[in-house]
């Protein structure tokens, strides 16, 4: 049995706040990804499904950093 996304639950609460009131507007939901954004930042690359969107967003920004 696979085990649990350790992020699923902040993940969920995106799409939530998205989807209520908020209109999807990405804006209005800040406080909540930044919630996603400190669970993955607490497991390794990889662990996390919802949090490979991050990581390669991370990726792109270090191969476009100028050197």
């Amino acid at each position: 049995m696979p085990q649990k996304d350790p992020c699923q639950k902040q993940a969920c609460e995106i799409q939530k706040c998205l989807q209520g009131t908020n209109n999807y507007m990405e804006s209005k939901c800040q406080a909540v990804i930044q919630e996603l954004r400190k669970c993955c930042a607490r497991y390794p690359k990889g662990r996390s499904l919802v949090c490979s969107g991050f990581e390669k967003e991370e990726e792109e920004k270090l191969t476009l950093k100028p050197t």
